[in-house]
């Protein structure tokens, strides 16, 4: 139910839009997901606004029943900073791709995760630019052969979540495209957060870069592939949950058998999302894909002022100083007079 107190369901969050993705591209699962979390939610339509950038992704906000602004290449967190601060009441989400958040965006999107700032940030990650027919993004792994490296590319990749937090974001996950459910959780989670919170969602560019998350989200594999995180549980994974993740005091990554012949549960650390220190959430961020299992989940969730918090605090005691003038305020402080 809306906070307006109707009765609203996936439906009433689709547009009229005709969805123009390529069929079987994961923004599909993408979308879906979200609009059965903000019916779950009840989101007021009229009080949420999507921001995109540029890139297949950032076309989300046409097919959302909700107010939308599709802006331009990689700006997309500074236009929704700048909606949140102008109506901090207003539910702001900032929908973005590897790419675009990233690359031209990357700068824009380290400032709104350090300060803070009260929206919710889904990059679908993909490792490809897809809209612009197949070159090599930010997050492409080395080696990677496509049309702007036919020869391989030589460029370390980023890994988002070791970015976000190592931008001090108070909230970091990761989901994936196919895994709905899981990505519903991530996404009422990130909602419940005061501040910046960062969803990293493994999606797969079936044109481009189809299968590139396969060594670990087929359904044969998955088990012991992906580790999904949850606070105050050890990190254990595995078809027969007889395998954990454990680091050493250098925080090197481990993976012990878990039961007869190896390391009991209870011995194992609980993960907490709560920790103030992001070692450890660096290091889970840092794993090898070919050797350890991919993490999933919320990584890191701490408390801390939201930015328009403190920008309202300030705005509100810049009124109650209203003694000067606009002479005065323009002609106040350090002036110059040039002759």
């Amino acid at each position: 139910m809306s906070s307006s107190g109707v009765s609203l369901n996936k439906k009433d969050y689709k547009s009229d839009q005709d969805v123009r993705w390529c069929p079987g591209c994961g923004d599909y699962g993408i979308l879906n997901s979200v609009q059965a979390a903000f019916a779950d939610m009840g989101k007021d339509p009229a009080k949420t606004l999507i921001i995109s950038g540029i890139g297949c992704s950032s076309r989300f906000p046409y097919y959302m029943n909700t107010y939308g602004f599709h802006t331009i290449h990689g700006r997309a967190p500074a236009l929704a900073t700048g909606a949140k601060l102008a109506n901090p009441d207003l539910d702001v989400w900032v929908v973005t791709g590897d790419g675009d958040g990233l690359s031209i965006g990357g700068n824009h999107l380290i400032h709104a995760l350090r300060r803070n700032v009260g929206v919710k940030v889904l990059l679908f990650n993909n490792r490809i630019y897809g809209l612009t027919k197949g070159q090599y993004s930010p997050t492409s792994e080395q080696g990677k052969m496509t049309k702007s490296t036919p020869l391989g590319s030589v460029d370390f990749p980023f890994k988002p979540i070791a970015l976000a937090l190592g931008a001090r974001a108070s909230f970091v996950a990761r989901s994936i495209d196919i895994m709905g459910k899981h990505l519903e959780e991530m996404l009422k989670r990130a909602d419940e957060h005061e501040g910046t919170a960062f969803i990293e969602i493994y999606q797969n560019c079936n044109i481009f870069n189809d299968g590139a998350y396969a060594s670990f989200t087929e359904k044969a594999v998955r088990p012991n592939r992906i580790l999904e995180v949850e606070h105050g549980k050890p990190l254990i994974f595995g078809a027969e949950r007889n395998q954990a993740l454990r680091f050493t005091e250098n925080l090197e990554p481990q993976i012990v058998k878990v039961g007869e012949g190896g390391v009991d549960a209870g011995d194992l650390l609980p993960w907490d999302v709560h920790n103030p220190n992001s070692a450890l959430a660096m290091a889970l961020a840092n794993l090898d894909e070919a050797q350890f299992p991919v993490p999933i989940g919320v990584l890191r969730s701490i408390s801390r002022q939201a930015y328009e918090t403190g920008v309202t605090s300030q705005i509100a005691i810049a009124q109650e100083r209203k003694t000067e003038t606009l002479d005065e305020l323009l002609t106040g402080g350090e002036t110059w007079e040039v002759k």
